[in-house]
């Protein structure tokens, strides 16, 4: 009997794969695709405390092994939310883990305390976010400010609290160490690289936004390399993404720490790839004899 269990912070996902949060909306897009129901975890679409109109547009733009976006945490609010996007979650047998964002400790604050009542499961803290107090830096490019942020939003959570972590930064294992030490029940890495690309025939950018995040199969060595160096820095599970397309990306990400996945770009090109990636891990511990997932968690050292 295949057990393809984990554990993240108390709360057991059936298997180890979920979406990630951007690229599978709240999985009513998905759900004529997939069985939600399949999936370990559907993780949503940033929620911030009032609508975000997102960036000017155009804002994709594909790349050579990726794409770029800067679509600007585009999102209804936490009211709609609440009202429209949990209640459907709640039909399938999964867990839920909240993408939550905002451009202010407060703005964290009031949506983490307004899910504090609700029936989700985990909170993914985006700190990718600009801290606009701090003059625009990333929240997750200042180990202070991860301590900090992290330490507030766990006051108020009712819920365990997962922190997002910015590939964006000279050494991710200090942003981790100080995610843990703020109390972070997880770390989920890694989010977009910064990339730009320029239209040559009309002498412009691509994106409206100069900028983007870079995600898709050309980051995963690098999402990779930053998930074992993470899992050998903090005592915490690690929710691994970064390029993940197959069942075989997926376990790399196992194998170097990571206790759960997330699947993102690949949603874009093909709809059923969460599905699928579930079904080969399991067709990979068939043939390896392996009972157990969690035994292959860090295997590689």
């Amino acid at each position: 009997m295949i057990d393809t269990r984990v554990n993240i912070a108390g709360v057991e996902l059936k298997n180890p794969v979920m979406t990630a949060s951007g690229t599978f909306g709240s999985g009513m897009e998905y759900s004529e695709f997939v069985d939600l129901s399949r999936l370990g975890g559907v993780v949503t679409k940033g929620v911030a405390d009032v609508p975000w109109p997102g960036n000017p547009t155009p804002r994709v733009a594909e790349t050579t092994g990726g794409m770029l976006n800067a679509i600007g945490l585009q999102n209804p609010g936490i009211d709609v939310f609440c009202k429209r996007d949990i209640p459907f979650l709640k039909q399938h047998d999964t867990k839920i883990m909240v993408n939550v964002c905002g451009h202010s400790t407060e703005e964290y604050l009031r949506v983490v305390e307004r899910l504090a009542s609700e029936p989700v499961d985990l909170l993914e803290i985006n700190i990718s976010c600009p801290n606009v107090k701090e003059g625009g830096i990333a929240f997750g490019q200042d180990p202070k400010a991860v301590e900090t942020i992290t330490r507030e939003v766990k006051k108020v959570a009712a819920q365990p609290v997962v922190m997002k972590l910015s590939p964006n930064v000279t050494d991710i294992t200090v942003m981790a160490r100080a995610a843990e030490a703020g109390g972070a029940d997880a770390v989920s890495l890694i989010n977009t690289l910064t990339g730009m690309k320029i239209d040559v025939e009309r002498q412009t950018f691509a994106l409206a936004n100069k900028t983007g995040g870079m995600s898709g199969p050309a980051v995963k060595p690098v999402a990779v390399r930053m998930v074992y160096q993470v899992a050998q820095s903090v005592n915490i599970p690690i929710i691994g993404m970064g390029g993940i397309a197959t069942a075989e990306d997926a376990l790399e990400f196992i194998l170097a720490g990571a206790t759960a996945v997330s699947v993102g770009t690949a949603n874009f090109f093909n709809p059923y790839a969460t599905v699928e990636i579930a079904e080969g891990i399991e067709n990979y511990m068939k043939r390896h004899n392996i009972e157990k997932l969690t035994d292959l968690i860090g295997a590689v050292h």
